[in-house]
């Protein structure tokens, strides 16, 4: 799953931080679960901003 969210991050130009709106446009057109998208940025110290939920600053 890293490198389907990998290369789903590289095309979208995603580096060291995502909008939360972004994560879960590409996981929905990616096919990805968000939790795994949520992992995925945990794992690479990637910075989910404007969380939509307000879990993340």
């Amino acid at each position: 799953m890293d490198e389907k969210i990998r290369e789903a991050f590289a095309a979208a130009g995603i580096g060291s931080e995502i909008p939360c709106e972004k994560a879960f446009t590409l996981a929905e057109k990616y096919g990805i679960p968000k939790i795994e998208i949520a992992k995925y940025c945990n794992k690479h110290r990637i910075k989910i901003r404007r969380c939509q939920l307000g879990c993340f600053k």
